[in-house]
């Protein structure tokens, strides 16, 4: 139950009330607290140096020429890290303790023979939030010939660039109801679409999407749509979004690719073409189902004996990482009518290619130990599960259901708990 609600709580980004924590975790709390209202001071910091610093000009300059009015800019935050390697330093770096504070999140580099400098100069910055509106991390965008060009928060205590999306706190505050997010490469594409009114607009942090990123997309949104350039670079971009895209393709769920001309992104489209030309481009989005087979007719001939063949042995592989359900059903229904071989030949070949299912194992249970090694391994990503005899026990019940029933394994005290009781009959 408590994880249940912290999982509740983190969706609808809320902080659940504790009545009791050890002194190690009060210390814990606390720090992470401070870190969060120092990183709230500094994108504070950060913004007013866009009006009044002297170098700023540069910076205003150039979200002007992006399109960019000062209402947007203060609607996400933007703001600027003046040139020079400690401004935030001695802003901020007042006392040993702040300064460990700025190391801690992100925004100090500590060199080897112990000194400090700024990891932010001279790039307009982009405050990235939680699903709480908390300032977790920056991205900073160059103004000079510096590299890299865009240049992020490293991983810390309360950012992990896997699980965060850009934008995705503002598309909440805008909508209400958020059926649709758009997935985009930068922030200057979810920017400027929120600019011209289309507020469902979140990118990655300086990585390709992956499976727990479109797991935290599809915790507020049913339908999401790729928008990836048309260039080689997108084309890849875009298989490996398909990759991560399949194991959570849910019933209920819907992906598209949009694919934009060359040398169009999603930031210079809606400046030349506006919402309305935009929004046209994302009608004609293809479902996950059709740019799948698309991608592998490219590979294969399906006119040919030899190319059908071929285009089951590619399609397989990636239809079995597809959840159980309706769709999945469906796509193999599919690929059984582009090769004309019948649904119980498709099903053959693709068990071919899993493993046994959970019944026949459970037909020659695995040895105890075996059992035991894999519940650690599916408790073990599980906050707080692995020292819990009872959620041990019921990993073990959802993975071999009837080999666990043969389980020696202590749950507790019956009479002391309704689920041990539960569990030991």
């Amino acid at each position: 139950f408590p994880s249940a609600v912290d999982n509740l709580a983190h969706i609808a980004g809320l902080e659940v009330p504790r009545e009791e924590l050890s002194p190690q975790q009060q210390v814990k709390q606390e720090r992470r607290k401070t870190i969060y209202d120092l990183m709230e001071q500094v994108s504070t910091y950060y913004q007013k140096q866009l009006r009044v610093d002297p170098q700023s000009q540069r910076a205003i300059d150039y979200l002007k020429r992006r399109g960019l009015s000062g209402r947007i800019a203060r609607d996400f935050n933007i703001g600027f890290a003046p040139p020079g390697w400690d401004n935030l330093l001695k802003t901020f770096g007042d006392t040993d303790e702040h300064k460990h504070q700025l190391i801690d999140a992100g925004m100090l580099i500590e060199k080897e023979d112990g000194k400090l400098y700024d990891r932010f100069r001279d790039r307009i910055m982009f405050p990235i939030r939680d699903n709480r509106g908390r300032v977790i991390a920056f991205g900073g965008r160059v103004l000079g010939d510096d590299k890299p060009k865009y240049l992020n928060s490293p991983e810390t205590d309360i950012f992990h660039k896997g699980k965060e999306l850009y934008g995705l706190y503002q598309a909440r505050q805008n909508n209400r109801h958020l059926e649709q997010l758009l997935v985009v490469e930068g922030y200057m594409d979810v920017v400027a679409l929120a600019q011209h009114g289309i507020t469902t607009g979140i990118a990655t942090l300086g990585t390709a999407s992956n499976t727990e990123h479109l797991r935290t997309a599809f915790r507020y949104a049913s339908e999401l749509i790729f928008c990836f350039d048309g260039d080689a670079a997108g084309r890849k971009a875009a298989e490996r979004a398909l990759e991560n895209a399949l194991p959570v393709m849910e019933d209920g769920r819907r992906i598209r690719f949009l694919f934009l001309p060359e040398g169009d992104d999603p930031d210079s489209v809606v400046n030349r073409d506006g919402a309305t030309g935009f929004q046209k481009l994302l009608a004609g989005a293809a479902p996950l189902e059709r740019y799948f087979f698309e991608s592998l007719h490219e590979q294969t001939d399906p006119d040919t004996l030899e190319g059908k063949a071929r285009l089951s042995k590619l399609a397989l592989p990636r239809l079995k990482l597809l959840p159980d359900g309706v769709f999945r059903q469906l796509m193999l229904d599919s690929l059984a009518e582009r090769t004309g071989l019948s649904r119980q030949s498709i099903d053959q070949l693709l068990n071919d290619t899993e493993a046994a299912p959970v019944e026949d194992q459970a037909v020659k249970p695995a040895a105890p130990e075996q059992r035991r090694n894999t519940a650690q391994k599916l408790t073990a990503k599980l906050p707080g599960t692995r020292r819990d005899p009872l959620l041990f026990a019921l990993a073990m019940l959802l993975y071999n259901p009837r080999a666990a029933a043969t389980s020696t394994a202590n749950v507790g005290d019956a009479e002391a708990s309704p689920a041990a009781a539960l569990l030991s009959n």
